[in-house]
């Protein structure tokens, strides 16, 4: 496992548009000591021709592994398995890093390591939070996240390999949407410290077919996946981060998600019955916190098609 410093894992599916920019992103690293791991998930496209191309004249350690298409998390899962490195970074296929990317978060003593992000829509880059100290505990981390104080996603950070392979830390199978949030917090959990290097070196790109389908519902799965982590913080002896989960990042999860299909011109009366489907309305009505979020919640309770108009009533008259 001392092999390399750092394995860096890309899944890839159909990424032929975007994959070379990524690997050339994680070729070009100033940094020394790390192997590239690509996961190709069973591409109709020339994706793995071009990665094969790609990494031809690479003198990078890598490793190109073909699998039949089974989702984003069996291919995460099969690069952590390969992983020879001590720590492991994520990257995906239609992103890509700055090349002080590894070296901004490798350190080789902290059990996880965070740089920033920005989110890149077209020509338009957005960066997002910064944090106030150098190292912090990750149990404040995962606090902070569960109150919603911070933003975050797991790509920022860069795991100890023996954390993740020790504990059989994996993507889960056949999850679709929170499987990367439920990853981090398993991880967050067995660790101690995270060093945080407030530079941005990870480009998180949003296309048009990146999104969600508006057909689909799939954002609601968050809920699952809160639901079974706060069973693990309870066999996990953190009873304070279960009871945050279902007091507090359940009920905004679904407040949230819920202003995003309104916002996406979903119909309210299709909204409201899948809510009333996945049993959201009670699980929103077991917030506790911030006085003006519980009263947002409350009025939507009380008359959701009547909350509803109010909304699309401020909305258009911001827009």
């Amino acid at each position: 496992m001392d092999n390399f410093k750092v394995s860096v894992i890309v899944p890839v599916y159909n990424a032929s548009q975007y994959i070379s920019k990524t690997l050339d992103s994680i070729i070009s690293q100033d940094f020394d000591g790390f192997e590239i791991i690509v996961v190709d998930d069973g591409s109709t496209d020339d994706s793995l021709e071009i990665i094969n191309r790609c990494l031809a004249g690479c003198n990078i350690p890598h490793k190109i592994i073909h699998q039949e298409n089974a989702g984003v998390s069996v291919a995460r899962n099969a690069g952590i398995d390969a992983a020879e490195g001590q720590y492991l970074a994520f990257v995906d296929a239609d992103d890509y890093i700055s090349k002080r990317h590894l070296s901004s978060l490798y350190n080789g003593k902290t059990d996880f390591s965070l740089t920033l992000y920005a989110k890149k829509e077209g020509d338009k880059l957005v960066s997002l939070d910064t944090y106030p100290q150098d190292v912090i505990s990750a149990h404040d981390f995962i606090e902070m996240e569960l109150k919603m104080q911070i933003t975050f996603n797991f790509f920022q950070l860069m795991y100890r390999s023996d954390i993740i392979k020790d504990n059989n830390i994996r993507f889960t199978p056949g999850t679709v949407y929170g499987e990367d949030t439920e990853f981090a917090h398993k991880a967050l959990n067995h660790g101690d410290e995270i060093a945080i290097n407030n530079e941005v070196t990870y480009y998180y790109v949003q296309h048009e077919d990146s999104a969600i389908k508006m057909t689909e519902y799939r954002r609601f799965d968050i809920v699952r996946i809160f639901e079974g982590l706060a069973e693990f913080y309870r066999k996990n002896n953190k009873p304070e981060f279960a009871d945050l989960i279902i007091t507090s990042r359940i009920p905004k999860a679904i407040f949230a998600n819920m202003n995003f299909f309104f916002y996406s011109g979903y119909d309210f009366d299709e909204v409201l019955g899948k809510m009333k489907e996945l049993d959201l309305l009670e699980k929103m009505s077991r917030f506790r916190g911030d006085a003006k979020f519980k009263l947002k919640i409350r009025l939507f309770l009380l008359n959701p098609k009547l909350y509803y108009k109010i909304w699309r009533k401020l909305k258009n008259s911001i827009d």
